[in-house]
C-alpha cells in the first residue's frame, strides 16, 4: 500500500513540474514580444472657416429640373477636401482647382431642384 501511494505521489509531482514547464515556456513566449512606441494625447486648436464666393449652378440641358453641377470660389484654396449637400441628405465631392471648386452632381443620386434648399459645404485641409 505505501509502493502504492508513492506512486501516486510521484505522479502527481512529475505532473505539477510538467504543467510549470508549460507556463515557463509560455512565458518566455510571450516576454520576447516587441511592442514599437505609439503616442496619444488629446489637445484642441482654432478652427477657422472657408468663405465661399461666386456660386454657379448648371441646369441640365435636357431636363432643367436636374443640377449637372455646383461650382464656386473657396478661400483659403488650399482645401484638399471638399464636399457639398443640397437636400440636407446626399453628399457630392468636388475637386478643387486652386481655389476654383467644381462638383458634380450628377454622380449616385441625381441632384435635383426641387428638394435643394440649401447649399452646405465642408471643406478641409
Amino acid at each position: 500500500m505505501f509502493q502504492r501511494r508513492l506512486g501516486r505521489r510521484t505522479r502527481l509531482i512529475g505532473a505539477a513540474v510538467l504543467v510549470c514547464l508549460a507556463v515557463l515556456a509560455a512565458y518566455g513566449f510571450t516576454n520576447t514580444n516587441t511592442v514599437p512606441a505609439t503616442n496619444a494625447g488629446s489637445g484642441s486648436g482654432a478652427i477657422s472657416g472657408y468663405t465661399v464666393t461666386s456660386v454657379l449652378y448648371t441646369l441640365n440641358a435636357s431636363n432643367p429640373n436636374n443640377i449637372d453641377q455646383v461650382a464656386f470660389t473657396i478661400a483659403p484654396t488650399s482645401a484638399t477636401t471638399v464636399k457639398i449637400r443640397l437636400d440636407g441628405v446626399t453628399w457630392y465631392a468636388c475637386a478643387n482647382a486652386a481655389g476654383s471648386v467644381t462638383c458634380n452632381t450628377t454622380v449616385g443620386t441625381q441632384a435635383t431642384v426641387a428638394p435643394a434648399t440649401s447649399l452646405e459645404v465642408v471643406a478641409v485641409q
